[in-house]
């Protein structure tokens, strides 16, 4: 059974549109209650609920709460808080979920839905079904607005964060660093600068004034262009940007350059090889992540193995392998000894300890991935039919993988989050890659006009 709301990331969409709505959201909550409750959860088990600082969150949150509320279950509310944050939170509390209000690095006018279970990961694809089925089966919410019951507000959720992951590295480390941190107006804006300040930064902050309708405006990890000027004209020691609910990390040198997942995955599995500390020799990737990520690990003498697209796959074979470190090029990072998500301070501390432990800058930190040249797209489409229907896109795919050969590769997919379809070519001419993702671009205009 294909699922019909969740996504790669939970369920998202515009808010107040078709799915993404305060009746909804009542409604899943109260299938993911009921969902708990046949499989042995008791009445009254506590579920916390934190949020992004989306002007829709606040109402969402309320009718998640009342929907779970309406199966039995008494909801907490963490208030605005990291989605990483919310996944240490149900763990130490011994919660039975925990849910987050987000939409990640989507704009304002979007949000989102998604679980965590009680070890803090995210739901499995099957209990995700088990949820939707519940949705189906489940009827109309009880009388009474959407979001009516206002969950208690738990305040102490984001100081543990804090005080957690300023343990990571030594007490006053970072005095006499400069550091610029762009919080994408987002669930990160107290977090992170509270733990760089507390280990000595200076920090000088971007996106740090959310309004609720300006969450990943043109600042964030999908827009470091701000984060490398300030580094620049600051002369900061580096820069780190987060997406809006703070699971990602996208990173800027001294020099002003941006260094995505793939870099930052490298410098940590290649330093963790050289000092003998990367558990099981292994790093786990996505398909999504450049070769030259494989070349650079498998040269330091590690292994790695790459899953389907989604912070969730890479965390579920990390666990199957008993693997510690893995990811995305979108910057998603999971360091496992820390946290079994994605977590962007955690993901910068790390590079930081590197950094101290080395001596040496981002810039030549980095210098340790050599990518191989890769050209991807993104394009809108109004409905996602199989790819395996799309006679255009599958003959162009057919040529362009013949033509690259055995030293590249191709890669379709539709996102899991939007309306998009995403194109990946790899190989070794930097000209061919451009001329095969356009023929596949033309090929997915055929087959799929846009808007």
């Amino acid at each position: 059974m294909k699922r019909k709301f969740f996504g790669t990331d939970g369920v998202r969409g515009p808010y107040d549109g078709p799915v993404i709505n305060c009746a909804f959201a009542r409604r899943l909550g109260a299938a993911a209650a009921r969902f708990l409750r046949a499989r042995g959860t008791g009445a009254g088990a506590t579920v916390l609920l934190g949020r992004d600082t989306r002007f829709s969150g606040p109402a969402l949150e309320q009718a998640v709460a009342a929907g779970l509320a309406d199966a039995g279950l008494a909801p907490v509310s963490l208030g605005v808080l990291p989605t990483p944050a919310v996944s240490r939170a149900v763990r130490v509390q011994g919660a039975a979920l925990g849910v987050v209000i987000t939409a990640s690095h989507n704009p304002a006018t979007d949000n989102g839905i998604k679980f965590f279970g009680p070890a803090g990961t995210k739901l499995t694809e099957e209990e995700e079904l088990g949820i939707e089925r519940e949705l189906e089966a489940g009827g109309a919410p009880p009388d009474g607005a959407a979001g009516a019951l206002a969950p208690a507000t738990q305040a102490d959720a984001a100081g543990d964060y804090i005080a957690a992951v300023s343990r990571l590295l030594r007490p006053a480390c970072l005095e006499g660093w400069r550091i610029v941190l762009d919080t994408a107006n987002g669930a990160t804006c107290a977090t992170s600068p509270a733990v760089l300040r507390a280990l000595g930064a200076a920090v000088i902050g971007l996106g740090d004034a959310p309004d609720g309708q300006n969450i990943n405006a043109g600042v964030g990890s999908e827009h470091p262009e701000r984060l490398a000027a300030a580094v620049r004209e600051s002369g900061a020691r580096l820069g780190v940007a987060h997406d809006g609910d703070g699971d990602r990390c996208v990173l800027c040198d001294e020099t002003g350059g941006i260094l995505d997942g793939d870099e930052i995955l490298t410098v940590l599995a290649v330093h963790a090889l050289r000092s003998a500390t990367l558990a099981k020799d292994l790093l786990v990737i996505t398909e999504q992540s450049n070769l030259g990520v494989d070349a650079a690990v498998e040269a330091a003498g590690g292994r790695v193995l790459r899953t389907p697209v989604g912070d969730r796959q890479v965390s579920e074979r990390l666990l199957a392998e008993g693997g510690r470190l893995g990811g995305e090029s979108s910057g998603h990072i999971i360091c496992a000894e820390v946290s079994p998500t994605g977590d962007g301070l955690v993901a910068a501390l790390k590079v930081i300890e590197v950094m101290l432990a080395t001596g040496c800058p981002l810039s030549e930190l980095r210098r340790v991935l050599r990518r191989f040249p890769q050209r991807s797209a993104t394009l809108p489409v109004k409905e996602k039919p199989p790819l395996e229907s799309l006679p255009a896109l599958q003959a162009a795919m057919r040529g362009v993988q013949a033509e690259l050969g055995a030293g590249g590769r191709i890669l379709v997919r539709y996102s899991g989050t939007e309306p998009k379809i995403r194109l990946l070519v790899e190989g070794a001419d930097a000209p061919q890659v451009q001329a095969c993702l356009d023929r596949l671009a033309a090929a997915v205009r055929e087959d799929l006009p846009g808007e």
